[in-house]
Order: C-alpha cells, then sequence, then structure tokens
C-alpha cells in the first residue's frame, strides 16, 4: 500500500515548480474612448494648453499600474490618461454616471463610480478590482486638489493599492494645471500644461504601515522633484519615444 503512494511524492518532487502566472493584458481603449481621445482630449492638451510629455519610455504598456498623480485640477484625470499613452481608470462620484451623455463616455474611458460617502475601504477594493483587470489605476496621492498643485499631504492609498495588487507605482507631475484651472476659478486659463512622467517604484514590500510610509515618501519626493523642473523646454516636436504615446493607439 506504502508502494504507490511513494512513488506519487517521487514524481512530485520531480515536477518543475509551477510558472508564474502570465501578465494580464491590459485592456484595449475602446471606440469611445478614442475618439474622445482624439477629438477632445488632444485639441485640448495640445494646442489650447500647449501641452507637452516627456517621460514615456518610462511607461509599462501592459500590465496593471499604480499611476500617482498630484492634483490641481479638474483637467488632470483626462489629460492624465491621454498623456501616458494609455487609458487610466479614475474613482469618480456615481451621480455623474447618471448623466445621459457624460455618463456613457466617463465610464468608457475607464472611470469607475463610488458612493458619495463609500468608505475607503470600497474605494479601496473597487480600485483593487481595476488592477486585477490589469488597468493602470491614477490615483492623486493628496486626494484633493491643491492650491499650489504640488504635493503637501500624501495618503497611503496609493501605496497600500500597490501592496494589495503586488504592482509598481509611477509617479507622475502635471505642471501648471493649478494655474489653468485650479480650485475656485470658473474660467480656464489659457497657461501651458506639462506633464513629467517618472520612473516606476516598486511595491511596498508589505502592508505594513512602515512600508506604506516609505513608499508614498518616495512617490511625494519624486513627483515634486519632477515639478522643480518646472515646463518641458526644448523644440515643439515631441521626441520620437514621445510622441507614439500621444495619443493612445489601438
Amino acid at each position: 500500500m506504502n508502494r504507490p503512494v511513494k512513488a506519487v511524492k517521487r514524481v512530485l518532487r520531480r515536477r518543475k515548480p509551477a510558472e508564474p502566472p502570465a501578465l494580464i493584458r491590459t485592456p484595449r481603449p475602446s471606440l469611445t474612448y478614442r475618439l474622445v481621445s482624439y477629438l477632445l482630449v488632444f485639441p485640448i492638451y495640445r494646442l489650447l494648453f500647449r501641452g507637452r510629455t516627456t517621460g514615456n519610455s518610462n511607461v509599462p504598456m501592459e500590465g496593471a499600474l499604480v499611476v500617482v498623480a498630484n492634483h490641481g485640477s479638474h483637467l488632470d484625470p483626462p489629460l492624465l490618461g491621454h498623456a501616458l499613452g494609455r487609458p487610466v481608470a479614475f474613482m469618480a462620484k456615481a451621480e455623474l454616471f447618471r448623466i445621459p451623455i457624460l455618463g456613457p463616455i466617463i465610464r468608457a474611458c475607464g472611470a469607475y463610480p463610488v458612493s458619495r460617502g463609500a468608505s475607503d475601504r470600497e474605494a479601496i477594493r473597487t480600485a483593487t478590482d481595476r488592477l486585477e483587470q490589469g488597468w493602470a489605476t491614477g490615483v492623486f496621492i493628496d486626494g484633493t486638489r491643491q492650491n499650489d498643485g504640488r504635493v503637501n499631504n500624501p495618503q497611503a492609498g496609493a501605496a497600500l493599492l500597490a501592496a494589495r495588487a503586488g504592482v509598481p507605482l509611477l509617479p507622475v507631475a502635471i505642471i501648471n494645471s493649478h494655474r489653468a484651472l485650479g480650485t475656485g476659478s470658473r474660467q480656464a486659463r489659457l497657461v501651458p500644461v506639462h506633464i513629467r512622467i517618472g520612473t516606476p517604484i516598486p511595491p511596498p514590500a508589505s502592508r505594513k504601515r512602515a512600508d506604506l510610509d516609505q513608499a508614498t515618501a518616495a512617490c511625494q519626493e519624486q513627483i515634486n522633484a519632477l515639478l522643480d523642473q518646472g515646463l518641458i523646454s526644448g523644440p515643439a516636436a515631441l521626441p520620437a519615444a514621445d510622441r507614439t504615446a500621444l495619443p493612445p493607439s489601438p
């Protein structure tokens, strides 16, 4: 009776270890997303706000990713998703999805509803679901718009998402959007808005507060350092490596 059991154990010991799971492919941009990106966001960003982007080669184009950015304006979500060259999912108030035209558009662009007064745990769970589907999920690290457009009071939510899903964080600096349409502004100012993309930061080693704080501080430091570099200088045309990411390709 023991011989068959021992034989099975020997076979199991000789088996190769399981292969790591295949990389989850990023959801492809929908037709609505591409139309909005080309016909609306592209001219607003590139023409009205003389938008430029640098660091696109740092963006992983496949697999889940937590995009961490400063927040100075309601312009930030569409500009960020457009400039990175891949759809970025953002939380949006649930009531926005009930607006006849706006609702389908923002849903097609990857936004997901969060009910007013929903707990942080529910929001984290929803964002984690998006990461498991392969989305790049955007998080404004301060949580709310900042009058100076900098990272002043970073929250650990982005680091917690990265730790839960085991995915990297990508710091991104949005320059001047707080001047274009900041808090309290009723009319946009046509100032240049540029985006500097930083280098990915590995996910926190654990969900312990010390590890989350360390990753959050690294994001804050890199974003503010990118902001300190100011507007992107140089020729009007973007380098070839950057042009391929603007606008998103199918």
